[in-house]
């Protein structure tokens, strides 16, 4: 693709960036059936598209753009610091309550990101904050896959940001705080053996 710079290569897709927008370009598998591969790539970029429209009316999260490509999702570019690589250096606390308050306003609708990481976390110049890469998220009710969700940020904090987690931990599950099943739910989700280090 002319004029466009790869950003990441995972096991399921491409990123690329090309002028005001990122692409992201599902990958087809050689050990699948032709037939079947492609209808696996267009069924998960379709639900992935149709979860991020419906998340950013909630929350800041790229608006997807319509295309004709039935692998590609074709977003804007979010300028800003990716905040697993900046979180410390920036105001943590004021950026956690955003945090929680933006899980709230997904879990309130339903909507599991997934992939609750503070990579996929990103905060722009004009102090916003921005969740990216909805590709392993899905609608549920369920306080189980809500719980789970919280657990993932709690993870991810602890791993890449050990200095500040636990503060950044009790601001996020403060501002959630009014999902008190799920609350309870993530202590239960904690105490199992499965979910632990």
């Amino acid at each position: 693709m002319p004029n466009s710079a790869i950003l990441a290569k995972g096991a399921e897709a491409i990123i690329l960036h090309k002028g005001s927008f990122i692409l992201k370009n599902r990958i087809s598998k050689g050990y699948r059936h032709p037939e079947l591969d492609k209808k696996i790539i267009k069924t998960r970029t379709k639900k992935e598209k149709n979860l991020l429209e419906k998340a950013s009316e909630l929350i800041n999260a790229p608006d997807p753009e319509e295309t004709s490509e039935t692998n590609i999702i074709k977003m804007p570019f979010i300028k800003g610091k990716k905040l697993s690589e900046n979180l410390e250096k920036l105001d943590y606390k004021k950026i956690s309550k955003e945090i929680g308050k933006s899980i709230a306003k997904l879990h309130d609708a339903d909507i599991i990101h997934g992939d609750l990481t503070t990579s996929n976390m990103i905060w722009t110049e004009n102090n916003k904050l921005y969740f990216i890469d909805f590709g392993l998220g899905f609608i549920s009710k369920r306080i189980e896959d809500k719980a789970v969700d919280l657990h993932l940020i709690k993870q991810a904090l602890e791993a890449k940001h050990f200095s500040i987690h636990k503060e950044c931990e009790k601001i996020i599950l403060q501002i959630y705080n009014s999902k008190e099943k799920v609350l309870e739910q993530l202590k239960k989700v904690e105490g199992r053996g499965r979910y632990k280090h």
